[in-house]
């Protein structure tokens, strides 16, 4: 067994899997993943606890295997969430520098970020993630570190991420049942990010595009920092959907013909090939056109990748992502995806890999366990950043506890 400070845990609870990933970060704090335990997800739609008995059920399934595998016991987790609800935005904090020789000191930087993370969101509303981008000096953009520089006004620019309280607490009570610890609430979009992207892809400008069964979180790093990050409640279970109504054949089957022979891209030849459906109860045998099938799919994907587009057009990122996207999530695996992407993009595209972790080449290699991944390297930031490296160390959960506690 090992010391519970050296291990990380992180818990995806996504619309098609519950996923646990166990790390053990190293004296030298280098991360190895050790564990992955993992159940079908009965009781969550678009990325949000619908059933609580079977999401209950499914999340003790997947710590119990995760716990086997890394021969540990689990007793806390970081948790990722998403929904429709969740969103971001940004905000900047404004600091006057009130000594006599105007030199910025720590105690100004801390003032400045409070002012930053003191937003007015909706009393239903709660704030997941205050990221800190650059600071200002009397209008001197792009200061990293502003402390020791000369200036009366000092500015801080923060991305913002926030969700409806109420819909927060759903998942983090199913943990809390199950007697487990939550340390902290994670956006899913982030998680998958730091999985999945290096360094240099940061500071380049980098779309990562997070398609779950649900839910398809998206995030823009840009100057090494996170520029923008969105939501859409559409994943792989509505391209099923559109399946099994377009084509007239049961989810499941739907589910069955998306995997064994879908596309993200289609062409007028495939109109003459058919694809033989099995007789299923109540519905005869017959057979399915292959064009049509792709087709469907080709357009439920491009008008995913089209809304993606144009949110972050808004937001005027679309010209600053010369590091390209990276595609993760199980619908990263649709055969020709990252092509249909990049027609629509016009950068280059490609399935994410872990970056910088060991371990468990199971995982490592599987796109759609980037966010669990992430979650654990979240984890090991926040390790980090506590006195002596000690995750567990008291008053580490207080923040997030408000979340809880609140009325």
């Amino acid at each position: 067994m090992f010391e519970s400070s050296s291990i990380i845990v992180g818990l995806e609870i996504g619309t098609s899997k519950v996923c646990a990933v166990v790390g053990e970060l190293n004296a030298n704090h280098s991360l190895n993943i050790i564990g992955l335990g993992q159940s079908k997800s009965r009781g969550v739609r678009k990325g949000e606890i619908s059933n609580a008995a079977a999401a209950a059920e499914d999340i003790r399934n997947a710590i119990v295997e995760a716990e086997q595998m890394a021969d540990v016991e689990i007793r806390s987790v970081f948790l990722g969430v998403t929904g429709a609800h969740v969103s971001g935005f940004h905000n900047r904090g404004v600091h006057t520098v009130v000594s006599a020789d105007r030199e910025i000191t720590p105690e100004d930087v801390e003032d400045v970020i409070k002012n930053a993370k003191a937003v007015n969101v909706s009393a239903d509303n709660y704030i997941i993630h205050a990221v800190r981008q650059h600071f200002l000096v009397d209008g001197q953009e792009g200061v990293a570190s502003p402390v020791g520089m000369v200036g009366s006004r000092l500015e801080v620019d923060m991305h913002i991420i926030h969700g409806v309280f109420n819909r927060l607490q759903n998942p983090v009570r199913a943990v809390k049942g199950l007697q487990l610890e939550v340390d902290a609430i994670v956006y899913n979009g982030l998680a998958s990010s730091l999985a999945v992207l290096s360094r240099e892809q940061k500071e380049m400008g980098t779309l990562v595009i997070d398609m779950g069964g649900g839910t398809t979180d998206y995030v823009v790093y840009h100057g090494g920092i996170i520029r923008h990050t969105g939501v859409l409640s559409v994943g792989g279970d509505h391209v099923s959907n559109d399946l099994a109504f377009g084509l007239k054949v049961p989810l499941g089957r739907a589910e069955e013909l998306k995997i064994k022979h879908g596309s993200a891209l289609w062409n007028e030849a495939e109109n003459r090939q058919t694809i033989a459906s099995h007789q299923q109860r109540g519905f005869p045998s017959r057979s399915i056109n292959l064009g049509h099938l792709r087709r469907i799919m080709s357009l439920r994907l491009e008008e995913t990748f089209q809304l993606i587009a144009e949110d972050i057009a808004g937001s005027g990122l679309l010209n600053y992502l010369s590091g390209g996207i990276v595609l993760c999530g199980g619908g990263s695996r649709i055969p020709d995806i990252t092509t249909l992407t990049e027609r629509i993009f016009r950068v280059p595209v490609s399935v994410g890999r872990t970056h910088s972790i060991s371990g468990l080449k199971s995982a490592l290699d599987q796109p759609e366990f980037s966010t669990g991944i992430g979650l654990v390297r979240f984890g090991t930031f926040q390790q980090k950043k506590r006195p002596g490296g000690k995750l567990f160390s008291g008053g580490f959960r207080l923040p997030f506890g408000n979340l809880f506690k609140r009325r």
